[in-house]
């Protein structure tokens, strides 16, 4: 997700005990290089992102997690994993955008 929308943050701090989770349309995706395929090693949080019902939450787009998260086996094997805590803290400024453009038009929410 953060390999193709450059105007998202990630937290990048030193990871802890805390276990990623994805969500159902997040499911099986490497956080960092958006891919499907070969899920090899368990994403760990730090403190501040496992904290609370946060912990609960998916790492890329923040809906209810239902699963673990994984690097896939190309992010283990270019030390991506090492980077730090992959949860992204914004939600970018296209998705803002677009959510006070809607309440601004009255439009209801889309599901």
């Amino acid at each position: 997700m953060v390999k193709h929308h450059s105007d998202l943050i990630v937290c990048l701090k030193q990871p802890s005990q805390g276990i990623g989770r994805l969500c159902e349309k997040c499911e099986g995706k490497c956080p960092v290089c958006d891919t499907y395929v070969r899920p090899k090693l368990i994403i760990h949080l730090c403190n501040d992102c496992s904290f609370g019902d946060v912990s609960k939450r998916c790492i890329i787009c923040g809906d209810l997690g239902i699963s673990d998260a994984y690097y896939c086996s190309a992010c283990v094997l270019l030390e991506k994993d090492r980077d730090g805590c992959p949860r992204v803290i914004n939600i970018g400024s296209s998705r803002a955008d677009t959510f006070y453009n809607r309440n601004s038009k009255g439009l209801k929410k889309r599901y």
